[in-house]
């Protein structure tokens, strides 16, 4: 209630056709120099975002992370993908430091084309930059009859146990795995009790980040959402790990993994870590290049059983987890990992399209004021 006794409004929500926003996250990168290509699949990576419900990496992202990092000249439109070394199996790829929502999909189809040959693909990359939702790669394989794998590292972000320095990135370990339901298993997650792209989502929201995600210098918990956000830029506060700071509940777990994610997207590539993918000069504030690594693993299934009975195999377990004695405290309902996004999937195809809040609108509002030729195509956007 206002100090005069009036009930604020609600914010309406707007809803727009998936179809609609990814031709205009799709024109942006066009207007970016992109080539028709790599236009396409890097709007189809962040619109799959917003259809599994990821909001803090679809349309979220397309200004502040990919828009406004090729503006600070920290990420380039239309480099070509160099392959390295590759032998039958295996690839090492090099990103010039391009658009990484183009260069992840290349390099999980090349490691499916080497499993569908040979059994196992094994791809890494060099030179990378931010490549979306980890999902969208362990799907990709997942629809080709392969079990697949990725990761990539970040900025530093993580502390490690019993630390405050933000050391490791928020490093998704992401695995897909086929199976005969209607959608396949996906665990796509940080390393971190929560990832920087859900705290920028508080911050859209206007609400507190969770108390035991974030920890200071001083190695006090921080609930601040705004704050914690500057104080990230300026490495004074880090993301715990999975399981929280200390070992009370396991903290070194997550710890263990994250290293595990920045040491196969470092080693084999020779790649930067740290504060030299941080993003900035921590002297000056002058934004700098964060060349990240990935790698990406498939293993064709058909190479050791049939994929119909791999995926009745699979969907059997899952089905199993399902239908298993539920909590008397809970929601009545036991998920599997990638249902939740299916379930998102569905709900927004019948609603018609995404949410688009207040911040998104204008994000969009100064793309389409901004950027070339993007004036004229949308005159007038549907939240207008």
């Amino acid at each position: 209630m206002t100090e005069d006794g009036e009930v604020p409004a609600v914010e309406e929500p707007v809803i727009v056709d998936f179809d609609y926003m990814q031709q205009f996250m799709k024109d942006v990168f066009l207007s970016y120099g992109c080539t028709e290509d790599q236009a396409d699949i890097s709007s189809e990576v962040l619109i799959e975002a917003d259809k599994r419900g990821i909001d803090s990496h679809g349309l979220g992202r397309l200004k502040p992370i990919y828009c406004d990092r090729i503006d600070k000249g920290i990420l380039w439109t239309n480099k070509p993908i160099d392959i390295i070394k590759e032998t039958e199996t295996t690839a090492l790829v090099d990103g010039n430091l391009g658009l990484g929502l183009s260069i992840g999909p290349h390099c999980m189809k090349l490691a499916i084309e080497k499993a569908k040959k040979y059994g196992v693909g094994f791809v890494c990359v060099q030179n990378s930059t931010h490549y979306g939702i980890a999902g969208f790669y362990a799907s990709m394989a997942a629809d080709a009859g392969c079990v697949g794998l990725t990761g990539t590292n970040a900025r530093p972000s993580i502390a490690p146990t019993f630390g405050v320095e933000p050391m490791l990135g928020t490093n998704p370990l992401c695995f897909g795995i086929p199976s005969d339901d209607d959608f396949p298993f996906v665990i796509d997650c940080a390393t971190s009790v929560n990832q920087r792209g859900k705290i920028e989502k508080y911050a859209r929201d206007g609400v507190d980040t969770p108390r035991g995600a974030v920890i200071d210098n001083e190695g006090i918990e921080r609930t601040d959402t705004e704050g914690i956000l500057r104080d990230m830029i300026l490495g004074k506060c880090a993301l715990t790990p999975v399981g929280g700071a200390g070992d009370t509940m396991g903290g070194y777990k997550g710890y263990g993994w994250a290293t595990v994610v920045e040491l196969l997207s470092t080693a084999f590539q020779s790649g930067p870590f740290g504060e030299a993918v941080c993003g900035v000069d921590r002297e000056t504030g002058k934004p700098m290049p964060m060349p990240l690594g990935h790698f990406f693993l498939a293993i064709n299934i058909e190479s050791l059983c049939s994929l119909e009975t791999f995926k009745k195999n699979t969907g059997n377990l899952l089905r199993a987890l399902r239908a298993s004695k539920k909590s008397l405290k809970g929601p009545g309902r036991i998920w599997t990992a990638g249902e939740l996004e299916n379930d998102a999937r569905v709900a927004r195809t019948g609603q018609g399209g995404m949410n688009v809040p207040k911040v998104l609108q204008q994000n969009m509002l100064d793309l389409r004021d901004k950027r070339p030729g993007m004036k004229k195509k949308y005159p007038k956007l549907p939240f207008e």
